[in-house]
């Protein structure tokens, strides 16, 4: 909290604060808002240039829900505006101004003044860094907007203004969360590059925490992945990333969960080029005794790595159909749109032909 420490107050307006509130209040009742503001105004600026940090910040908390209390959205934007450019500013007390301001978005009667609400709180917390969480709030709400309209380019472009991994009052799983909404925009607007940059803020280490958020940003995180490397048909990668989710605690407790994992895994190394690397990570998933649920795929990964030149004919004849359909104890697996079921048997032929 150091950086909403102000100076130290000079005069308490404490009791005067705690007359007048309730007067005010009640003019606001009366239809006198404008006198009742008048009477706040006058508060506001004793309690600002005395430093009462705490009176200050009732009063300023009080105009803004005064407005708000009579449906006067276009006065609450100009009070907010005219309160945030004032001298000898307790950033404490702005603080919990705009915050109080923030819960007013959703209650908003139209879209047009939800708009007008939330370009105005943006305003006036650009360069704040002691309001940076709530401005950051506001503009993925923005994003949202944009992104229900359609304009996913817009949700895209004011998403990547946030650099949420510099806020440091901001907890590292809401910070993670904002970079995984960066990433799926920028998937969605099919800017693959700016997603390998933004994936690189991510510091993986954080899904170690065994906590279920935590490992749901997990999964998130890897599946945003996977979409970026099954677009660059690095399948190495991408039988990585699965790897990663197959071995999150929430994905080992629900068997047709891990089972679809499981068999992605094999799909995609068995589909990657043929080196040291991948030749291990086959040799890794051989190892795990959960594969003995999934015999098919396990024989297959065993087809990979002897010495046997693999005959496509007979490969296809027996695979074929459980990979393209799959059986009643083994269904196929869920390929994205980028390898489809008859792509992937294509893609497999190949691989047979030029394996060794």
């Amino acid at each position: 909290m150091s950086t909403l420490q102000d100076t130290a107050m000079e005069v308490d307006y404490s009791a005067s604060v705690e007359e007048q509130l309730p007067k005010c209040k009640e003019l606001a009742k009366q239809g006198n808002l404008q006198e009742a503001l008048e009477k706040l105004l006058t508060l506001e600026k004793q309690t600002r240039l005395s430093a009462d940090m705490v009176s200050c910040s009732k009063v300023l908390v009080a105009i803004v829900q005064l407005c708000f209390d009579c449906l006067e959205w276009t006065l609450l934007n100009q009070q907010l505006v005219n309160l945030t450019k004032k001298r000898n500013l307790l950033k404490l007390a702005v603080c919990k101004m705009i915050q109080e301001a923030v819960t007013f978005v959703e209650d908003t009667p139209d879209m047009a003044t939800k708009l007008e609400l939330i370009k105005t709180l943006r305003n006036v917390t650009e360069g704040k860094i002691y309001v940076e969480n709530e401005r950051a709030r506001l503009t993925l709400k923005l994003s949202n907007i944009h992104e229900a309209t359609g304009d996913v380019t817009s949700a895209s472009s004011v998403l990547q203004e946030l650099q949420v991994e510099t806020y440091g009052s901001m907890e590292r799983q809401e910070k993670t969360e904002f970079i995984l909404e960066q990433m799926r925009l920028s998937i969605a607007k099919e800017d693959y590059i700016r997603t390998q940059i933004i994936a690189k803020k991510i510091n993986i280490r954080f899904f170690s925490e065994t906590s279920s958020p935590v490992q749901q940003l997990k999964i998130r995180f890897y599946k945003l992945m996977i979409q970026l490397s099954e677009h660059d048909k690095n399948f190495l990668e991408t039988c990585k990333h699965y790897r990663h989710i197959y071995e999150t605690d929430c994905v080992k407790e629900e068997e047709n969960w891990w089972k679809e994992i499981l068999k992605l895994s094999c799909v995609y190394v068995v589909l990657s080029p043929y080196f040291n690397e991948q030749k291990d990570l086959i040799s890794r998933i051989l190892l795990d005794k959960q594969l003995d649920q999934v015999p098919d795929y396990r024989d297959i990964l065993t087809l990979f790595t002897t010495l046997e030149l693999i005959h496509w004919s007979d490969f296809y004849n027996k695979y074929q159909n459980i990979l393209r359909d799959g059986t009643e104890s083994c269904p196929a697996v869920n390929v994205s749109h980028f390898i489809q079921c008859y792509s992937l048997i294509d893609d497999l032929a190949c691989k047979t032909l030029h394996y060794y």
